[in-house]
């Protein structure tokens, strides 16, 4: 599993500023600082195939309107690279983007996703050294409340065999109704964020329809690309696109742990109850625009509960699941998610604020009351909308989540030193151990490298490209004390070609 995160992007004082630009500056400073010998490997893009879709067919290409035009420094990749702790970060749709490194469990998702807010951090302290520019200013939020979102997209590697029928029909009363957890919290409410109010989710208002591969137009609560990064005959790639930014460790792991819980119960057939909502999409943004939680769904079969319901029947179906599957065997990242999950459902039935120590929305919510008390404002008050944004400051002395951080008043999942190390370090039990240790140790031959190859120059006839199609191999454990032995890249390449 993975996740990747656009971060929203503000220059102060310069309203027009290229975003494109100041998304690639950022960028770029991280990068070549960071680059040892002044050296950077390129993304290789020769696999991918975003255009792909799950259900047996692919989108044509738009075409090319001059073909003679010169490309830009995005399309030749000098905005995209690849770290060393197995990261990738680019630019994507004028955002800057952290894509962490394949790890196996939701905690390793925290510990690398937490570490991309540090890089993000790092990366616009950096950008100030280059002669003439403005601050930067980066948030990790998905929304500019004019009418634009941009994504925090997860990644989970399935079983090919899975039926993708069954993926949507268990999968979409889940994603409707998870926002109580996993919400960041959003003042205003509709595309542009005009109608006063406060809301569960940042991106539930922008999604229009159930099933379809779109990500920025037309976005599917189901998203249907079929690019697994992986061996295709074997596993399909599930890329969500509905979820928010959290800046909470403890709404990620949740987020990822239960999310991974209830694809596990889909690749087993374990559930069998019909759990369908009428309307999902309409159900996705009434439920966002409650935060009493109190707003009923109509399921398919006639049952109405509310969305806090419904994500218990889907903890007492993984409960279960887990018993029969594991008994008392069941590794303790399970176990642990399973409490958290029906602790915080349990409290948010009774009283929603008792979360907020955990979750983004509430955390949130209660900042912004403590304002709306003191000084008597509206929900549409401009001052809501700075609390808002200023949330998801990536500073850490300046962003508010942060600073709830450092007085105590929410919860940490991961110690900080593991977070520090993890922005140039690896995940030690997937492919990502290879890349980054790769990158790290021979960054004069890495030309290229990607989530399924390593490509290098060796100064012969051709680039040596190493595929790396099993995620769980490369790992540590598996190509550790090879890459100890090998002093350089040439030796690497023969000794896995068996010369």
């Amino acid at each position: 599993m993975g996740a990747e995160t656009e971060y929203g992007v503000s220059v102060p004082g310069q309203p027009n500023t290229n975003q494109m630009l100041a998304s690639s500056l950022v960028v770029n400073s991280y990068a070549n600082r960071s680059a040892s010998g002044g050296s950077r490997a390129r993304w290789d893009f020769e696999e991918e195939s975003p255009l792909r879709d799950a259900r047996g067919f692919e989108l044509p290409r738009e075409p090319v309107v001059d073909p003679s035009a010169p490309a830009n420094e995005d399309d030749l990749g000098l905005a995209n690279v690849i770290l060393t702790n197995g990261a990738r970060l680019y630019v994507d749709h004028a955002h800057p983007e952290y894509s962490t490194p394949e790890v196996t469990n939701p905690r390793d998702v925290v510990i690398w996703d937490k570490s991309g807010e540090r890089v993000m951090a790092e990366a616009a302290r950096r950008a100030l050294a280059v002669p003439g520019t403005m601050p930067v200013h980066l948030y990790k939020n998905n929304t500019d409340n004019k009418g634009v979102s941009y994504g925090c997209h997860e990644n989970y590697l399935m079983s090919r065999a899975t039926p993708f029928g069954d993926i949507v029909r268990c999968l979409t009363p889940f994603f409707v109704t998870r926002q109580v957890i996993c919400g960041a919290g959003r003042v205003g409410l509709g595309v542009d964020g005009r109608t006063a109010g406060y809301q569960l989710s940042q991106r539930a208002d922008f999604f229009e329809v159930e099933v379809g591969l779109e990500t920025t137009l037309k976005r599917p609560i189901i998203n249907t690309r079929d690019e697994p990064h992986a061996d295709p005959e074997k596993y399909r790639r599930l890329h969500v696109i509905i979820g928010d930014a959290n800046m909470s460790e403890i709404a990620t792991y949740l987020k990822v742990g239960t999310t991974s819980l209830v694809l596990a119960m889909i690749e087993d057939g374990w559930l069998t109850t019909d759990l369908s909502v009428e309307g999902p999409v309409a159900a996705l943004r009434a439920v966002s625009h409650d935060p009493t939680l109190r707003h009923l769904l109509t399921l398919r079969d006639g049952r109405r509960m509310t969305a806090v319901q419904l994500q218990m029947e889907y903890y007492e179906q993984a409960r279960k699941y887990v018993e029969d599957r594991f008994g008392t065997d069941a590794d303790p990242q399970t176990t642990d998610v399973l409490a958290r999950w029906e602790s915080v459902l349990t409290r948010l039935e009774v009283d929603p604020m008792s979360c907020a120590r955990e979750l983004d929305w509430v955390a949130k919510l209660s900042i912004a009351e403590g304002y709306r008390s003191r000084d008597n404002l509206p929900w549409n008050h401009p001052r809501l909308q700075l609390v808002d944004l200023q949330y998801h400051d990536v500073r850490l002395d300046k962003g508010l989540y942060n600073r709830l951080v450092a007085s105590g008043r929410m919860d940490r999942l991961v110690d900080e030193e593991e977070v520090t190390r993890a922005m140039t370090e690896p995940p030690e039990d997937t492919r990502a151990y290879f890349r980054g240790r790769c990158l790290a140790q021979y960054p004069q031959q890495v030309a290229a490298a990607s989530w399924d190859s390593v490509i290098f120059d060796i100064g012969r006839d051709s680039l040596q490209r190493v595929p790396t199609l099993e995620p769980l191999r490369g790992t540590r454990a598996h190509v550790g004390a090879l890459l100890d032995r090998c002093e350089t890249a040439a030796a690497l390449v023969d000794a896995l070609s068996g010369n």
